[in-house]
This record gives C-alpha cells, sequence and structure tokens, in this order.
C-alpha cells in the first residue's frame, strides 16, 4: 500500500492510501476534493473508498464532490456520526474492520476532540516494516487535539489505546501543528533531551517548508506531553500525581499557549 500525502486549507494534510497494482484508491479525511482529484489522475487510479475519522468539514469537506465524480466510492466513518458526515454509508464501530487492496484497517474508537472520533490502524505486513495509523485529530505530532465534545478521561482512555500501539507505527495526523507542539512542550519539560533534539529538527524542517508527519509512536512516547501524563516529571510541573488531572491541566495549559 503506496501512501501519499497531499497538503489542503491552510495545514491539513489528507492521505490517498494507493494500491498500484489494482489501480484503486482509497482517501482518508478529504478536507477538499481537488488535491484528491488531481492526485488520482497523477497515479491513474480510481477512488472506491473514503474513511472518515470524524465529522468537522475541514476532514469531510471533500466527500461530496469525491462522491459525485465516483458514484460507487463507499463513505466510512463512526457510527455515532451518523448523520453528520456527508454521503457516509458504513458506521464503524470499536473492532471492525476495513479493507483496502490486500490490507485490512483495525477501526478504533478514540472519542474526547469529538464524541464520534475513530482511527484506523493498518498493522505491518513484516518485522521490518511499520503499522500505519491513521489518527485525525486525536492524537498530533507532538500535541493531541482540542476536547470539543469529549472530557479528558475520555481523550486520556483513547490516547492509551494509541499509545499501547507498537513503537513501530507511523502516525500520519491531519495538521502541520507539530513545530508550535512541541515549543509549547518544552515549556512544561525542559530537561527532555530527546525533545529538545526533535524541536532542532522539527524548526530545520519547517524553515525549509518540509512536511514532518508522518512521526513515529516511539518518538511521540518520548517526546508528547499528551502521551506522558504519568511521567514524573510532568506531574512534578502541574502538581498533580493523578493522570486525568495531569492530562487536563496539560490541555488546559496548551489550549491559552
Amino acid at each position: 500500500m503506496e501512501i501519499h500525502r497531499l497538503s489542503a486549507l491552510s495545514d491539513n494534510y489528507i492521505f490517498v492510501l494507493c494500491d498500484p497494482v489494482n489501480r484503486q484508491a482509497a482517501v482518508v479525511d478529504p478536507a477538499e476534493a481537488q488535491p484528491v482529484l488531481d492526485c488520482l489522475e497523477r497515479l491513474g487510479v480510481e477512488l472506491e473508498a473514503i474513511f472518515n475519522t470524524h465529522h468537522h468539514n475541514d476532514h469531510v469537506g471533500g466527500n461530496r464532490e469525491l462522491l459525485t465524480r465516483f458514484p460507487e466510492v463507499i463513505i466510512y466513518g463512526g457510527v455515532e456520526d451518523r448523520g453528520r458526515i456527508p454521503g457516509q454509508q458504513v458506521f464503524l464501530k470499536e473492532g471492525d474492520r476495513v479493507a483496502f487492496g490486500d490490507c485490512q484497517g483495525e477501526v478504533l474508537f478514540i472519542p474526547g476532540h469529538t464524541k464520534a472520533h475513530i482511527a484506523y490502524y493498518f498493522p505491518p505486513k513484516g518485522s521490518t516494516e511499520c503499522g500505519e495509523l491513521f489518527c485525525g485529530d486525536t492524537l498530533f505530532a507532538g500535541g493531541c487535539g482540542r476536547l470539543f465534545e469529549g472530557t479528558p478521561a475520555q481523550m486520556v482512555a483513547s490516547l492509551a489505546k494509541l499509545r499501547a500501539l507498537p513503537d513501530k507505527t507511523r502516525v500520519w495526523c491531519a495538521h502541520e501543528y507539530t513545530l508550535k507542539n512541541l515549543q509549547f512542550a518544552q515549556t512544561i519539560d525542559p530537561s527532555n533531551s530527546s525533545l529538545s533534539a526533535r524541536l532542532r529538527w522539527v524548526e530545520a524542517m519547517r524553515r525549509q517548508a518540509q512536511p514532518t508527519i508522518p512521526s513515529l509512536l516511539e518518538e511521540e512516547k518520548r517526546t508528547n506531553p499528551f502521551l506522558r501524563w504519568d511521567s514524573t516529571a510532568l506531574q512534578a510541573a502541574v502538581q498533580s500525581r493523578d493522570p486525568i488531572e495531569t492530562f487536563a491541566f496539560l490541555r488546559k495549559m496548551k489550549d491559552r499557549y
């Protein structure tokens, strides 16, 4: 399975999954249709599926136009997003599986950013390969999504589910927020040498207008404060030993940053 990263809107990413053998494609969270159409034409493939993670318009804004251009396309989303995702035909819950080409993806229910958010995880096929995680706005490189419809406890449970995936998992999140996320992280975790090194790399990449997505889950576990709510250093920084309180305090700090 090939993965093509497309830029959209101001800071969104759309991901086109390509099966070149069968000349088929799927798209994850098409914020708008035109970048997807241009990619499909360039690759010479037909769109067969849209995998939506949640209902926000910057993730589903291209659904209707793509459905018009490809009437046979199947649109997937979470069961609790019924009525909120344009054109949705398949309603997914935790543990369901989706197929693309010769790959099988597992559906993870990860509420917090929204009440219905899901992720798609494609496990590796061999010991030297990475798994592929399409997590929308729940987990970002160096950060996590705002809590628009969920609670801190829900978000911690969702992030814990993602954190439990294998280290060699590529995180395909939907926004280029990495630089600001890591700048915030360093304000509360200044002694983290892995974080400092990652921030320097991201600064260099962004100076050249280069993307920082995907990231690797093992790096997120070392440097992303929103996966480290049980870190003694971060708990000391917010003066709480409770993981959910620690996460909630960090999220409020980030909201104000």
